[in-house]
C-alpha cells in the first residue's frame, strides 16, 4: 500500500480520544525497574529487578544458562534485595566467585548465599536490630582479609541524623558479629574500593552543607596487616580553590588508581592519580560527562576492558546534548573509539569476557541491559544483543510509537537555551483535523538535579499514542550539560525551573505544534514541586498534576532525610524565598483543577504535603482531586496504582481542558468542585 493511500484510510478523530493498544495495564505491568547488574565467576550476570505485579517486590535474578531459558530468581518471596541507604538505596549487592551478599529489605541486614546452589542457605552477616536500623549499601568483598567492606547507615540513635561509616563485615566467623569501623568522622561515604592485592583502599565522602555533586572528596588509605586503614590521603577535593566533585574511584589490574571529577572545565571526565609524584591528570578531555549525580550508590559509568594484550583499555560512556556515546578508551594513546550500538542512551557499564554488558536504552528500546561483542582490538562491535529488558512490547506497537526530537529552547534570561525532547501525537490509524492542534502535557523530571532521558518510556507513548503531544524537559539545573547548566538552579528553584517550563511550553505554542489552551503540566517529587509551583505563580498551563510532589518548602525542610537536609537550602536561599516560592502560601493565585497524588509511606515528601494543597484549593473552590495510596513510598512501585494514576491523570486533563471524550473505559474519581 503506498503511503498516500495509508493516510487515507486514517480516521478524523480529536486529539485525545484516538484508541490505542498501550495501555495503562501494559504500561504498568511490564515497566519493571532495574536496581543494579553484575557479572558473576562464570560470565552471566545477576541483576535486581523491581516487578510492579508483586507490589514492586525487588528480586535477585541471574541469567539462564542456556540461551532461551528463563532467567533464574535468586532470592525467594520472604526476600527483598533493596537498600535505604540514604533513602534513595542502590548497590544492593555484590558477587564474588559464586557468592553474592545482599542487602534484605524488610530487616535491612546482609545476607550472604551462592548463586549457583538453589538450595543454599541464607546466611545472616550483621546483628539484628529488631528492626531496619542500620543499613548497609555500596560493598565490596576483601579477599585479604575475607571481609566484606562496605557503607553503614547507622540509625539506632537518630533516625533522622544517622551515622555513616565504612565497615567491615567478617565473612569467616559462624557467629555474628558487630561490623568493625575503618573510616568515620564525615557526614557521608560512597565507592570503598580495594587494588587488587588487597593493600590500598579508595573512597568518596562528602560533608554538609555539600551535596556529592557541588563537592566531594577522594581518599586513599593504605591497609595494615591488621586491616585498619592508615597513611590516608585526600587526592582530589581538598583544595579549596578547586571547585570539584570526584566521584566513581576504580582501581586498575595494573594497580592504577582512576576516577572521575569535575574540575577546571565543569564537565566530569576521567582522570588518574600518580601515585609517585601525588599527581592527579587528565585522561581524556572532553566537554562531555562521563558520570551522573550520585543519587543512588553503585554507579558504574565505567569499566576496565579484559584483553590479553598489553593495551590499557577503558570502556565509558558520555553524554553531550542529550545523546549517550560509548567508547573504548585507550589510556596509553589517549584515543576513544567509539562504538556503533542501537542505545542512545547509557547508564552503567560492566566489563565481560570479550564483551561489554551495558545499560542503557533509545527512542525504541525501553531500559535493557545488552551485551555488546568487541572485535579482537577491542575497538569495535561486532554484534549486539538484548539480555534483560523492563518493558516487554512486540514489533505490533512500533508504529504507535512517537519518536522523540531533542528541542532547543530560548529561555527568559537573554542569550541562554534550555533542552527538553518533544514528543508529537502519533497512531497509524488515526488524525486530527487539520484545524487542531494537540494537548500538551508537559513533564519536568525530579531531583531537582537530574535529567530527563530520551529512551522509550511507555507512560509517555500512553499519551502520544492518544493524541497528545508530550515534551519532557531539561530545565536549568539539570544534568549531563555540565557543572554551569547545573548551577542555574542555585539558590533559584521553584524560578529557574518554573520559567523555563513556561518558555518550552510557550515555544512549541509559537511554532504551532500545540494547542495553548490546552497546556497541561505534571511532575514527580521536585518535579511535583515545579509543576505546583507553575500553577501557583505563572499562567502558562490550564491544569495540572503533582505526583508526590512539594506544596510547602519550610515544612520541606524540617522534614527532609539527612541526605538532603541542607540540599533544599543551596537551592532555595534566604528565608524569605522559603516563603514566597511555598505554592501553599499563595493559594488565591492558582488558577486551574489539580489532581495530586501521594504514597502514604513517603519518607521524603510526607502526605501532609499533599493534604495542605488539597484542603485549601478544595476551599477555594477549584476543581481538585487527591489520590492516596496505602504502602506506598516516595515513587509508586505497584502495578494497580501506576495503572490508576495514569488513567486519572487522562480523565481529569479530558474532562477538565480536552475538549474530547477518552476512548477507554476509565471510570473517573470524584473531582471536588466539579461533581
Amino acid at each position: 500500500m503506498s503511503s498516500t493511500a495509508a493516510k487515507e484510510t486514517k480516521l478524523t478523530a480529536p486529539h485525545g480520544s484516538w484508541k490505542s493498544p498501550i495501555t495503562a495495564d501494559l504500561v504498568s505491568g511490564s515497566d519493571k525497574r532495574l536496581d543494579g547488574f553484575a557479572v558473576d565467576s562464570l560470565g552471566r550476570i545477576v541483576w535486581i529487578e523491581s516487578r510492579p505485579t508483586e507490589s514492586g517486590r525487588t528480586v535477585l535474578v541471574r541469567q539462564a544458562e542456556k540461551e532461551g531459558d528463563k532467567p533464574i530468581d535468586i532470592t525467594p518471596k520472604d526476600f527483598e534485595v533493596r537498600t535505604v541507604a540514604q533513602e534513595y538505596g542502590g548497590g544492593a549487592f555484590c558477587i564474588s566467585g559464586d557468592t553474592v551478599i545482599f542487602s534484605n529489605y524488610e530487616d535491612q541486614r546482609l545476607y550472604k548465599k551462592s548463586i549457583s546452589s538453589e538450595g543454599s542457605d541464607f546466611v545472616p552477616l550483621t546483628p539484628d536490630y529488631d528492626g531496619p536500623l542500620v543499613c548497609y549499601a555500596d560493598g565490596v568483598f576483601d579477599s585479604r582479609f575475607n571481609r566484606y567492606l562496605t557503607v553503614r547507615e547507622d540509625r539506632r540513635e537518630s533516625s533522622t541524623n544517622p551515622t555513616a561509616t565504612i565497615v567491615s563485615v567478617d565473612l569467616s566467623i559462624k557467629n555474628v558479629e558487630e561490623p568493625k569501623t575503618l573510616v568515620e568522622g564525615n557526614d557521608f561515604y560512597a565507592f570503598p574500593r580495594i587494588d587488587h592485592k588487597g593493600e590500598r583502599v579508595a573512597w568518596i565522602e562528602w560533608g554538609h552543607p555539600n551535596m556529592p555533586w557541588d563537592r566531594s572528596e577522594l581518599w586513599v588509605g593504605y591497609i595494615s596487616e591488621n586491616g585498619d586503614i592508615q597513611n590516608r590521603t585526600c587526592i582530589a577535593g581538598g583544595d579549596p580553590l578547586i571547585v570539584e566533585s570526584p566521584t566513581e574511584p576504580k582501581w586498575s589490574p595494573e594497580g592504577e588508581l582512576f576516577f572521575i571529577t569535575d574540575r577546571k572545565s565543569g564537565f566530569w571526565n576521567i582522570y588518574k592519580w600518580v601515585e609517585s609524584t601525588n599527581e592527579v591528570l587528565p585522561v581524556y578531555p572532553l566537554n562531555a560527562e562521563f558520570s551522573r549525580p550520585l543519587w543512588v550508590f553503585g554507579l558504574n559509568s565505567y569499566d576496565f576492558v579484559q584483553n590479553h594484550g598489553q593495551k590499557n583499555l577503558i570502556a565509558c560512556s558520555y553524554r553531550k546534548q542529550g545523546r549517550s556515546y560509548l567508547g573504548i578508551l585507550d589510556v596509553t594513546l589517549r584515543t576513544m573509539s567509539l562504538l556503533d550500538i542501537p542505545f542512545t542512551d547509557l547508564n552503567n557499564i560492566t566489563s565481560g569476557v570479550d564483551c561489554l554488558y551495558v545499560e542503557g536504552g533509545s527512542a525504541v528500546h525501553p531500559l535493557s541491559i545488552a551485551r555488546v561483542i568487541l572485535d579482537d582490538q577491542k575497538s569495535k562491535a561486532t554484534d549486539f544483543s538484548i539480555i534483560w529488558s523492563s518493558s516487554s512490547i512486540d514489533s505490533n506497537y512500533r508504529a504507535y510509537l512517537s519518536s522523540p526530537e531533542v528541542i532547543e529552547f530560548p529561555t527568559q534570561v537573554p542569550g541562554e537555551s534550555a533542552y527538553a525532547y518533544f514528543y508529537p501525537p502519533t497512531n497509524p490509524h488515526y488524525q486530527a483535523s487539520q484545524e487542531e492542534k494537540p494537548p500538551l502535557l508537559l513533564e519536568n523530571h525530579g531531583g531537582p538535579t537530574g535529567e530527563a532521558r530520551g529512551i522509550l518510556n511507555l507512560s509517555i507513548q500512553y499519551w502520544t499514542s492518544r493524541g497528545w503531544a508530550f515534551v519532557y524537559v531539561n530545565y536549568g539545573g539539570s544534568t549531563g550539560f555540565g557543572r554551569e547548566y547545573r548551577d542555574r538552579l542555585l539558590g533559584l528553584w521553584g524560578i529557574v525551573d518554573v520559567n523555563d517550563c513556561c518558555s518550552c511550553a510557550k515555544y512549541l505554542v509559537d511554532c504551532r505544534k500545540v494547542d495553548g489552551e490546552r497546556l497541561c503540566i505534571t511532575g514527580g517529587s521536585a518535579g511535583g514541586y515545579t509543576a505546583l509551583a507553575a500553577l501557583a505563580f505563572r499562567e502558562t498551563f490550564k491544569a495540572g498534576t503533582s505526583l508526590y510532589g512539594m506544596a510547602d518548602l519550610k515544612s520541606l525542610r524540617g522534614d527532609i532525610p539527612k541526605f538532603e537536609s541542607h540540599y533544599i537550602d543551596n537551592l532555595v536561599g534566604s528565608e524569605n524565598a522559603y516563603f514566597e516560592r511555598s505554592p501553599i502560601n499563595f493559594v488565591n493565585k492558582f488558577s486551574c483543577p489539580i489532581i495530586l497524588f501521594q504514597g502514604l509511606d513517603d519518607t521524603v515528601v510526607l502526605p501532609s504535603q499533599a493534604r495542605k494543597i488539597y484542603h485549601a484549593l478544595k476551599d477555594k473552590g477549584l476543581p481538585v482531586a487527591l489520590v492516596e495510596y496505602e504502602g506506598e513510598q516516595h515513587g509508586f512501585r505497584k502495578a494497580e496504582n501506576i495503572k490508576f494514576t495514569l488513567e486519572q491523570q487522562m480523565m481529569f486533563f479530558a474532562r477538565l481542558v480536552g475538549h474530547f471524550q477518552v476512548a477507554d473505559d476509565i471510570t473517573p474519581i470524584k473531582i471536588d468542585n466539579l461533581d
